[in-house]
């Protein structure tokens, strides 16, 4: 079996890299033994391919630390030849039901009647030869389902892995149909070198303790829930809990779920950290931690930062977990050897050659708190944004706001204050809403604002706790705000201003006004500099009279390329463009296919590139980032080498950079790389992914240049307003959608399609 597909080691090891290296940073640990957590691989890398297949274990060995403990569950066939395979029974993870569709059993296991196919009635010739395995989770890829078949301990061993770690889940239930896996194990060859047993059945590890003496093997107690009673006590893993102790006397180590160390609330908030890992330490106990994955629900205090997580179990000033068991690895590892210890060093400076891009917000860290608002703004600062910006909006009456979109309703709690405003303006977005144009200041300060993020509906909620938290901020205080931080710079972006001056509303006069009367339009002195940044090259054109002022063109499209003579349109009028990440990798059924030439198009012209926007939520990302939103930071800043990122989480780009892993000539031990787009594409079987879609049209002169501004009308006829913002019947008012044009320039995906992610998610691409 380990000879199977030959080929594929030698892939994954050019896939990301040999870890060749030569000196790391020291660090010191809180762990047992003072030495760094250990990362061990569930079945591999199982967060991407099938759960114990051939290459979720090479690609958790080539993409991982190298010291990395590979996981095997072990299950045995009825002839008694052990198998790795996570749970009990095999259809959910296998096709056996497809192959062997009249031989489902059910069995009383710990009290309990369970249906379904066991791997211990069917022979290992029966298993090996006709079983393939699938993904079980449905927001993993489906793409390498059949691929491979199951995987024995003994291949497993052939692919010399630096440790290895056999968790026999059922030992009594083998027991009562007279199989063992306690002879099986003791009866493995002694080249190869398990480094750990565990098992939740303490008489089974007792008597294999008792005939392994003088073995290296570590044997851990794994706790299953508290509420759950051992076999062999009796007693509760709650209630043995309490008496680490007695573990001592027949296990080195303790595995628990992840919660009994950081427990959470019915909020899905932390609340304080228990006292098992120091109370286990002090009796000699390592204590590792299980339960991890980037694709799974989290605490809220993570900010859907699967790293984030991680350093709160080995890197928190009190205690370190020894490992932690998890379905993706290199994310483990990019966090025990980039990220740990790294909280207080400074953010080196961006720019220059070779240097880091530079931290732009979208709304403020709009992922943390209502976007656009003083908390946004302030966290932002807080959390080490080099740039934040306001996307002017304007009221009624003429004052000029920060918020989101144009469309309060999805962004505020317009909806239940002004139903009545609801309207259509073909202009702005071709669904109904409740526009700030259309209400006074006064009116607008009566709402709360909402936290809303583009995944909602899929059960991925932003920060629960701060859902209306925060005040509206007009551009005056955002400007005063941006002179009272350490930012370096401040984005003002400026949407709509033909159709505003049409309703009688100056948008650029209003910008202009309230950046002179800060003094932004001085050359020199202290203040941020202030980038002007709009899709259109009329309103780019009307801030040339200010030279202190950068102009930035939003390529609001997705477009696969930029003819010359567009790029030479834009430079008329700007010196940097903000292109949608669409615009940069395309995609399809999620995977990476390849990286456009539109930034290099838009570099050789000197133009500086901004790509964004960038999201945490798993669901943001193609498979080839590992539902790990640092990857795909690490891509953007090194692979497409883009000036500056565009993103909701500024928090998550600063950890990245302030790591020695950010930067690439230190030739550490382990790096968090770019994604190689087409990498995962090429290991796909013939048919495997959905047909491509059609190219993204070329940027071309036409779609760059716009037509002169409008003057500004002094009010609008009561004909043309009624033509331009029809009234809606109220009950429509649920379909208020998110404006499709957002002040970064990037199209989210609408609440609809992201409720199906999960049932469809191979047959769909991402922006």
């Amino acid at each position: 079996m380990g000879e199977r597909y030959p080929h594929m080691f030698l892939i994954l090891l050019l896939f990301h890299g040999a870890h060749a290296a030569l000196k790391d940073p020291v660090q010191k640990w809180q762990t047992l033994g003072g030495q760094r957590p250990l990362v061990i691989a569930r079945g591999g890398f199982s967060g991407l391919f099938p759960d114990s297949s051939q290459f979720s274990y090479q690609f958790a060995m080539s993409s991982s630390l190298h010291d990395v403990v590979l996981y095997c569950d072990l299950q045995l066939s009825s002839d008694g030849l052990g198998f790795c395979k996570t749970g009990l029974t095999l259809e959910n993870s296998t096709l056996i039901a497809e192959a062997f569709p009249k031989r489902a059993k059910t069995y009383k296991v710990n009290g309990e009647e369970i249906h379904g196919w066991f791997a211990l009635d069917f022979t290992a010739d029966e298993l090996y030869q006709n079983v393939t395995l699938i993904q079980d989770i449905f927001s993993r890829p489906s793409t390498f389902d059949g691929a491979m078949g199951m995987f024995t301990l003994e291949d497993l061993v052939g692919l010399k892995p630096p440790h290895l770690w056999v968790n026999v889940e059922y030992a009594l239930f083998l027991q009562e149909h007279k199989l063992s896996a306690e002879d099986y194990i003791l009866g493995l060859p002694k080249d190869f070198s398990v480094a750990y047993i565990s098992s939740p059945e303490i008489g089974f590890l007792k008597n294999v303790g008792a005939k392994l003496k003088k073995s290296n093997t570590k044997l851990i107690f794994r706790f299953l829930r508290e509420d759950v009673a051992e076999h062999t006590t009796k007693k509760t893993y709650g209630e043995i809990l309490k008496d680490l102790k007695s573990v001592k006397a027949f296990a080195s180590g303790i595995l628990v779920p992840k919660e009994y160390i950081w427990p959470l609330g019915k909020d899905q908030y932390l609340r304080l950290p228990t006292s098992l890992v120091k109370d286990a330490h002090a009796l000699g106990l390592e204590v590792f931690a299980s339960g991890f994955a980037n694709d799974v629900s989290m605490s809220y205090n993570y900010s859907f930062d699967p790293s984030a997580e991680y350093l709160q179990y080995i890197g928190n000033a009190n205690f370190s977990v020894d490992g932690v068991i998890t379905d993706f690895p290199p994310t483990a590892s990019g966090a025990v050897a980039c990220l740990a210890n790294t909280k207080g060093n400074p953010l080196p400076p961006p720019g220059g050659d070779g240097g880091r891009p530079l931290i732009i917000t979208h709304n403020g860290a709009s992922g943390v708190y209502p976007g656009s608002t003083d908390l946004a703004y302030q966290q932002a600062v807080k959390d080490g944004a080099d740039i934040i910006d306001c996307a002017v909006r304007m009221s009624k009456d003429g004052v000029a706001f920060c918020q989101p979109s144009a469309d309060l309703s999805t962004s505020t709690t317009a909806s239940t204050s002004f139903m009545t405003k609801i309207s259509t303006v073909s202009e702005i977005q071709n669904k109904s809403g409740i526009f700030s144009f259309d209400l006074t200041w006064s009116e607008i300060q009566t709402l709360k604002p909402d936290l809303l993020g583009p995944y909602t509906q899929a059960g991925l909620k932003r920060n629960p706790a701060a859902k209306n938290a925060g005040k509206f901020v007009t551009l005056p205080e955002f400007l005063d705000l941006a002179k009272a931080t350490n930012v370096s710079g401040i984005m003002v972006e400026m949407e709509h201003a033909s159709f505003l001056a049409k309703r009688g509303l100056g948008l650029v006069d209003a910008v202009s006004g309230a950046l002179a009367n800060a003094s932004y339009d001085k050359e020199g002195g202290h203040l941020p500099e202030l980038m002007v940044v709009s899709d259109d090259t009329s309103v780019l054109a009307a801030f040339k009279k200010f030279p202190a002022f950068r102009r930035v063109l939003m390529v609001d499209e997705t477009i696969s390329d930029a003819s010359a003579p567009s790029v030479e349109e834009i430079k008329q009028f700007a010196t940097a463009v903000t292109v949608g990440r669409g615009s940069i990798a395309q995609v399809n059924g999620f995977f990476l296919t390849r990286f456009t030439d539109v930034a290099d198009r838009m570099h050789a012209a000197n133009l500086t590139v901004y790509v964004g926007v960038l999201r945490n939520e798993f669901m943001n990302l193609g498979f080839d980032y590992w539902a790990d939103p640092i990857i795909e930071i690490a891509t953007y800043a090194f692979h497409v080498m883009a000036d500056g990122l565009i993103t909701e989480y500024p928090a998550t780009a600063a950890t990245y950079f302030r790591s020695p892993c950010s930067d690439l000539s230190l030739n550490l031990s382990y790096a968090i790389l770019p994604a190689d787009a087409g990498a995962l594409v090429h290991l796909a079987a013939p048919g495997a992914l959905p047909p491509a879609l059609p190219p993204a049209p070329v940027l071309e002169p036409g779609d760059v240049l716009d037509p002169p501004l409008p003057p500004v009308a002094i009010a609008s006829p009561p004909e043309e307003a009624a033509t331009a913002a029809k009234p809606t019947d109220s009950s429509s008012s649920a379909a208020a959608a998110r404006s499709s044009a957002g002040a970064g320039g990037c199209r989210v995906l609408a609440a609809a399609v992201a409720s199906l992610f999960l049932l469809l998610l191979p047959s769909h691409g991402f922006h």
